[in-house]
């Protein structure tokens, strides 16, 4: 095992390596959780609309968290586990990019905060004019 992998294995059977995993796996649940009650809700209720903003926010950290769970597993050479891990962020991916519904906060927020983004961090600063 290389020095990098015992590094892995070694701070992932600390206290705080066990904290920060149950951590990242209680994201994945909780996202998974709301994924089932935005299924399960009626379309265009406030019940979908929380539940598809909550599965959306969490869907991209849950993906970070289970892939650093999947390397962490490769690390102790638990290839059950990472299989396991791997189906499950095939499946949050699989589902952020299937369901394209209209019920979420996120919805048309890219093109706002990209025009926010242009307009704040464009160079177009006013110089006043040279007085003559």
């Amino acid at each position: 095992m290389s020095d990098g992998m015992a590094g892995v294995t070694m701070f992932a059977g600390s206290m705080p390596g066990l904290v920060l995993l149950a951590l990242g796996q209680t994201l994945v649940v909780v996202c998974m959780c709301f994924d089932m009650v935005r299924a399960l809700s009626v379309p265009r209720s406030h019940r979908r609309y929380l539940a598809s903003t909550v599965f959306r926010t969490l869907a991209i950290p849950s993906v970070v968290a289970m892939g650093v769970s999947v390397l962490v597993d490769a690390a102790f050479r638990s290839w059950l586990d990472v299989a396991m891990g791997v189906f499950v962020m095939v499946a949050i991916v699989f589902r952020l990019h299937h369901d394209k519904d209209e019920d979420n906060f996120w919805k048309g927020k890219g093109k706002k905060l990209a025009r926010w983004a242009r307009r704040q961090f464009s160079s177009s600063t006013s110089v006043a004019p040279a007085m003559g």
